[in-house]
C-alpha cells in the first residue's frame, strides 16, 4: 500500500512544520509524519525564541541591524569556537542570513503567530564584532489555544509547565526572577496575574514561548490542509535508482505503508539526545540520556537512516549544552540562577573554573574541557541569595524540597566547612574560593573569570546589586549547594547538508531526494551559539530552504 505526495516531512517540530508550511504555500502536496503522539517536538518544550538577524520583526520594533554586522558576528564566533577538522559552514551562514528574514515573513503571513523583539536579551557574545548588546531574539506573543481547536490535545507539553496555568513570555521571565528586588519584577508579576485572571474569565487558555510557536505553526498547516500523522514512526527511507523516493512508515499503529515523495523527503527528526548508544559512541563521558530536556522521541532515527545511505555527519560530539540540576522528576535547565549575585560554581576540588554567567554552551564546554570532566559541579549560595531570588521556579525564601536532599541533589549547612563535607569537596579549598570570590564581590570585579563584564552576563543579573549586578558575597548562613550536571536542549551534531539543505555524502556529493534540517543536521552555529533562539532560527530557515528547493523555487 502506498500514497503519493510531492514532499514528505519526517518530524513535526519547528523545522518540519516551517518546511511543510512553505511547501504547501508553494503548491506542493505535502504530508508530515511524526513518531511521537504529539506534534511540536523540542520546539514546543523550548523558550520559543528565534534568532534571525535583520528581520522585519526587529525593524518593526525599531531595532537596527544589518546583514553585514550579523555576518561579521557569526564569522567571528564560529571561527573562535572551531576545532581542527571542523567545517567553516560559510555557505550555510550566507544562506541563513539571506533567507531567514523571508522565512519569518512567511510564518507571520501564513499562521496566527505574531512575533516581537525580546527587549535587551543580549546576543551571547555582544562584545564580539557585530554583536548586539540589545539582542536580536524575537518570540511569539501570547496565543489563544483556540486557534488549534480539536488539535489542542496533540501539542507536545512543555518541559516545565508554569504554575497555575500562567502564561509567561521570555521577556517576563527575566523580571519575575527579581520580583522582590525590583519594581519591574512586581509590575511584571501583576501583569502576568492580571492576564491569568482575564483568560480564566474568558475561559481562554493562552500559550507562550515554545508552546505558542509550535501551536501557531500547526494552525498554519491546518489552514493549508496539510495532514500531520502522529504516532507514525519512519521505518526506512525508500530508494529507487539512487534517489530517495519516499519513506516506509508504521502509520498510526496500522500495517506499514509507503509514502512516495516525487520531490523529496525532508528529515527533521531531531537529534539523538535520547539514544544512549549514540551518545556513548559519539560523546564524552560521563554522558547519558537522563540529563537532557529534549523531546522523548529524539533518538537519532533520521540521522541513522541517512547514514545507511552514505550520508556524512559532523559535530556529533557536541550539543546545545546547559548546566542543569538532575532533579528526581527530570533535569532543570539553569538560566538566571547561576548569573544572579551570591552564588558560585565549584568543581569537586572546591575551585571555580568558569564564569558562572557565561552562555550555557560555554559553561558545559568548561565542564568537559579537561581530561577529568568536572561532573558533577556544585552551585553554592548563601541564604541571602535564597531570600532574594527565585530558584528553579520556587519563590524567594521558599525551602528547597526535602526530596532533593534525599536524592543527594541538594545540601545545606550552617557553615561552609559543614557544606563542604556534605558535598565531598575539600573544606579549606571551598573556604578559600568563597573568600576570594567575596573580595571580588566587594570590589565589583571578578579578576579570575570576568563575571558581570558582558552585557549578556548582566541581562539576568540584579540591577539593584552594586557595584556589579552579578557579584555578591556569600556570607549569610545557612549555606546551600545544588548538584549541577551537563544537561542539554538537544544534540547539535547531525547530517552534513549544503545551502539548500540537501544531505551530502562524505565526498561532498548530494544524495538525490534527501534533505535535512534542525537538530538532525549539523547547523550553521558550529560549536557556538549566537544568541537566544539560535537553535530554532536556523532550523526553521533550512526547513524553509528545503521546501523551496523541492518546489524548484531556489
Amino acid at each position: 500500500m502506498s500514497e503519493s505526495y510531492d514532499l514528505v516531512v519526517v518530524g513535526a517540530g519547528g523545522a518540519g512544520m516551517a518546511a511543510a508550511l512553505t511547501a504547501a504555500s508553494a503548491g506542493l502536496r505535502t504530508i508530515v509524519v511524526e513518531k511521537a503522539p504529539h506534534y511540536g517536538g523540542s520546539t514546543a518544550r523550548s523558550g520559543g525564541g528565534v534568532w534571525i538577524p535583520n528581520n522585519h520583526v526587529l525593524a518593526r520594533d525599531g531595532v537596527p541591524d544589518t546583514p553585514e554586522a550579523a555576518r561579521t558576528y557569526l564569522d567571528h564566533i564560529v571561527a573562535t569556537a572551531a576545532q581542527p577538522g571542523d567545517s567553516d559552514f560559510a555557505s550555510l551562514r550566507e544562506a541563513y542570513l539571506r533567507h531567514g528574514p523571508d522565512m519569518l515573513a512567511l510564518v507571520e503571513r501564513e499562521t496566527p503567530l505574531r512575533l516581537g523583539w525580546v527587549r535587551d536579551y543580549s546576543d551571547y557574545y555582544p562584545e564580539a564584532p557585530g554583536g548586539r548588546p540589545g539582542g536580536r531574539s524575537i518570540e511569539p506573543r501570547p496565543l489563544p489555544s483556540s486557534v488549534l481547536g480539536r488539535l489542542r490535545p496533540g501539542l507536545e507539553p512543555p518541559y516545565l509547565a508554569a504554575r497555575n496555568g500562567m502564561a509567561i513570555t521570555q521577556a517576563e521571565f527575566r523580571w519575575l526572577n527579581l520580583v522582590l528586588r525590583h519594581p519591574r519584577g512586581l509590575l511584571t508579576a501583576a501583569r502576568v496575574g492580571a492576564r491569568l485572571g482575564v483568560s480564566r474569565a474568558r475561559r481562554q487558555e493562552l500559550l507562550t514561548m515554545g508552546q505558542a510557536l509550535a501551536a501557531g505553526l500547526r494552525a498554519g498547516l491546518a489552514r493549508h490542509d496539510v495532514p500531520v500523522w502522529l504516532s507514525t514512526p519512519m521505518l526506512e527511507l525508500v530508494v529507487a535508482d539512487g534517489r530517495v523516493t519516499g519513506v516506509r512508515v508504521a502509520a498510526r499503529g496500522a500495517e506499514p505503508e509507503v509514502l512516495l515523495a516525487s520531490r523529496g523527503v525532508l528529515l527533521t527528526t531531531g537529534g539523538f539526545e535520547r539514544d544512549d548508544t549514540m551518545r556513548k559512541r559519539y560523546q564524552k563521558e560521563p554522558i547519558g540520556t537522563e540529563w537532557t530536556v529534549g523531546a522523548e522521541a529524539n533518538t537519532g532515527d533520521g540521522i541513522r537512516s541517512a547514514q545507511e545511505l552514505g550520508a556524512a555527519v559532523e559535530l556529533m560530539d557536541d550539543a546545545w549544552w546547559g548546566p542543569s540540576v538532575p532533579l528526581p522528576r527530570g533535569p532543570y535547565f539553569l538560566l538566571a540562577e547561576r548569573t544572579l549575585p551570591g552564588c558560585v560554581l565549584v568543581d569537586v576540588d572546591g575551585q571555580r573554573f568558569v564564569n558562572e554567567a557565561a552562555p550555557y554552551v560555554d559553561a558545559v564546554h568548561a565542564m568537559y574541557a579537561s581530561d577529568s570532566p568536572k561532573v558533577p559541579t556544585w552551585l553554592v549560595f548563601d541564604q541571602r541569595y535564597r531570600d532574594r531570588y527565585l530558584f528553579t521556579a520556587r519563590g524567594p525564601r521558599q525551602p528547597l524540597p526535602s526530596s532533593w536532599y534525599r536524592a543527594g541533589v541538594a545540601a545545606k549547612s550552617s557553615t561552609l566547612a559543614g557544606l563542604a563535607s556534605k558535598i565531598g569537596v575539600p573544606s579549606s579549598a571551598l573556604a578559600d574560593t568563597v573568600a576570594r570570590f567575596n573580595g571580588f564581590a566587594a570590589s565589583g570585579r571578578d579578576l579570575d573569570f570576568g563575571r558581570g563584564e558582558s552585557a549578556y552576563d548582566r541581562y539576568y543579573g540584579d540591577p539593584r546589586n552594586k557595584p556589579n549586578p552579578c557579584l555578591a558575597p556569600l556570607e549569610k548562613a545557612p549555606f546551600h549547594a545544588v548538584k549541577i550536571v551537563p544537561g542539554d536542549l538537544g544534540t547539535k551534531g547531525g547530517l552534513v547538508t549544503d545551502e539548500r539543505a540537501r544531505v551530502l555524502r562524505e565526498d561532498g556529493s548530494v544524495i538525490p531526494g534527501l534533505y535535512a534540517a534542525g537538530n538532525s543536521s549539523a547547523l550553521v552555529m558550529g560549536r557556538t551559539y549566537a544568541g537566544p533562539g539560535a537553535t530554532l532560527g536556523p532550523a526553521m530557515t533550512f526547513g524553509y530552504l528545503a521546501a523551496l528547493d523541492a518546489a524548484g523555487a531556489l
